[in-house]
């Protein structure tokens, strides 16, 4: 493959930008928010920083319905999310001063690195209805820092029309019948995969997360890494990750790493690929373009145990945070919305009818989510699920993961070589 792939200076990158974030904590109070209210209109205006691009358009109609209820109150919104650094770009506007009031965290490692600037939301009334499950990547110190947004699982969606065409009767839960299903659909004429990999966060986020997931505790394997006293290098799960990207590599598009997320949806929406590595999030984004596909989701396997390999991951993508040196209207006005979005029956009707939300409460019924949704919520409730083990991960490695991996795929890296650039990434970015 003759794309070259450029290593990111991301410890240079981060460093930069951690400094101009830190140093930006001295006036932080006095960003363009805090003339929002102007004393004599009473006009509030919060301003949105959200990384799923996938419902832009259903959170700007969400605000705007409650905006007709509450007409002092107004939104900003801004959305940075699929092929775009969202990480980056929140940190940057605290940097420059113009930092957002209400806007979304990952939880466990980032919501310890943010905790310095989150509002405790521990005495929300919404908190009592929420999973308890939903809430723990938000708990620092037994205090609630977050509003969880909803549940996700991932995994390889399919287009079942397709696999009917292609004859394929069993559903693929191991690698051997995953790679029988790529050879019949490749034999039907069908691509069987639609691979995305121009985007780091499908490699270096959701897909490796799979091997971490598959370790005997993947909790302690992670406490080792961050110690020193183990490697990626070596470990049979990674190498078996290996494997499965070269899997879809063969039975999958041209050009994979020129194919960004849109793109790699689409071609999977409009019948040119079988499968794709994403999960229910892109309900919407199918609907969009191809209404009432029939789909369904596989997992991603790594070996011939059915008892292992036959789980979707599924976590807590983000909550919704609150910027705690905003102005005081400003953050009423936000703490108040989020409490509207979750109790209303507007709020909580677009939440599954046009967010195709999985609820993270127990008090919205998972009614028109969407087929995806509903295979995710079967995995879910039959205990079959792994964690999303990406959330305590050192700031920056997974950016790092996925640009190894895309060197990997390029045909610059070697499987022995990219699995010792894994640990290097790793070493290079654990701050503890």
């Amino acid at each position: 493959m003759s794309i070259k792939i450029k290593k990111l200076s991301l410890v240079t990158s981060i460093l930069s930008t951690f400094l101009l974030f830190s140093s930006s904590c001295s006036n932080e109070n006095i960003s363009g928010n805090t003339l929002r209210n102007d004393g004599t209109s009473n006009k509030v205006v919060v301003d949105i920083f959200q990384t799923k691009v996938e419902i832009a358009d259903q959170l700007k109609n969400l605000t705007d319905q409650y905006t007709k209820e509450h007409p002092n109150i107004t939104f900003n919104i801004e959305s940075v999310g699929g092929g775009e650094d969202s990480a980056s770009a929140l940190k940057a506007k605290f940097a420059s001063g113009n930092p957002p009031d209400l806007f979304t965290n990952e939880g466990n490692k980032e919501a310890e690195i943010w905790k310095s600037k989150l509002e405790d939301l521990s005495d929300q009334p919404w908190v009592k209805d929420a999973y308890d499950y939903a809430l723990e990547p938000m708990k620092v110190n037994g205090k609630i820092y977050g509003q969880p947004t909803n549940l996700e699982g991932y995994g390889f969606i399919y287009n079942k029309e397709l696999f009917v065409k292609a004859g394929i009767k069993k559903l693929p839960k191991t690698f051997s019948e995953l790679e029988g299903a790529a050879r019949k659909l490749k034999t039907a004429g069908i691509t069987p995969f639609s691979n995305g990999y121009g985007e780091w966060w499908i490699l270096g986020q959701h897909g490796i997360n799979i091997p971490f997931s598959y370790q005997e505790d993947s909790n302690d394997f992670i406490n080792e890494l961050y110690k020193g006293k183990t490697k990626i290098e070596g470990n049979e799960a990674f190498k078996k990750y290996l494997e499965l990207l070269d899997l879809t590599l063969k039975y999958g598009n041209n050009n994979p790493l020129t194919t960004d997320y849109n793109t790699q949806v689409t071609k999977f929406a409009n019948g040119e690929a079988a499968m794709i590595q994403q999960g229910n999030w892109i309900q919407p984004m199918l609907d969009k373009i191809k209404p009432n596909m029939k789909l369904g989701i596989l997992p991603i396997p790594l070996s011939d145990d059915e008892v292992l390999t036959d789980k979707l991951a599924v976590g807590v993508p983000t909550s919704w945070v609150i910027y705690n040196k905003a102005p005081e209207a400003d953050k009423k006005a936000a703490k108040e919305f989020l409490t509207w979005m979750v109790t209303s029956k507007i709020g909580k009707r677009a939440l599954v009818k046009d967010f195709k939300y999985i609820p993270a409460f127990k008090t919205i019924e998972p009614k028109g989510i969407g087929p995806l949704g509903n295979e995710v919520l079967k995995y879910s409730k039959k205990g079959k699920t792994f964690s999303w083990k990406w959330i305590d991960f050192p700031d920056g490695v997974k950016q790092e993961f996925g640009v190894d991996l895309q060197e990997y795929i390029a045909g610059q890296k070697s499987k022995e070589d990219v699995l010792k650039t894994l640990d290097v990434s790793w070493d290079k970015l654990n701050r503890e």
